[in-house]
């Protein structure tokens, strides 16, 4: 005995299907039972729940992006101005009453530069600016850099009477992170 086939079935559901089709399920209890089979698959396909794309979640990625670089700016302002206000609280505390040594004199020095190099790295603001992947990680990690230097200043508080050559030293290396890291975001900013 002949029974119907795959495309004879879906011709029957979807009452297109031959006259022997017809005849054949109405005596094949097999061929029947397959047709029954075909419409549960059928309703249980169509139970499913509909898929839909997920919505764009660009706009939030965007404004987390945009929310930590703020937040480690002002972090890192914060800690350049602690440290700046305790390097020069040292200067004070150590020489009240003499003028200022070499040491000191490059103290001073270093820490111009770095307030200096703080008002151009601010007028560099790339808020909505595209910067290479490159460039994003060179600067990301000077910042990072420099965060931890920053930290290391804050850290050392008021010396002993006159300035130790490391604080000299991490203020020189601070003003040597921020320029570099002026040229990498002043070369962003007018490559675009």
């Amino acid at each position: 005995m002949m029974h119907c086939t795959m495309d004879d079935l879906l011709a029957l559901r979807a009452s297109e299907g031959s006259v022997w089709a017809r005849k054949h399920i109405e005596t094949c209890t097999a061929c029947r039972s397959e047709l029954d089979a075909l419409y549960q698959r059928v309703a249980q396909l169509k139970a499913l729940p509909a898929l839909r794309p997920s919505r764009d979640r660009w706009p939030v990625v965007r404004e987390t992006l945009r929310a930590g670089r703020a937040k480690r700016r002002r972090s890192m302002a914060g800690w350049g101005s602690l440290a700046a206000a305790a390097a020069l609280a040292t200067v004070f505390v150590a020489s009240p009453f003499g003028g200022p040594s070499t040491a000191q004199a490059d103290l001073i020095d270093f820490k111009e530069r770095s307030a200096t190099l703080e008002g151009r790295l601010a007028g560099h603001d790339l808020v909505g600016r595209v910067m290479s992947g490159w460039e994003a990680a060179l600067a990301g990690e000077l910042e990072d850099r420099i965060a931890v230097i920053d930290g290391q200043l804050v850290e050392r508080g008021a010396p002993a009477p006159g300035p130790a050559v490391e604080l000299v030293n991490l203020w020189r290396q601070r003003v040597d992170l921020m320029e570099r890291l002026y040229t990498v975001r002043r070369a962003a900013y007018q490559g675009m």
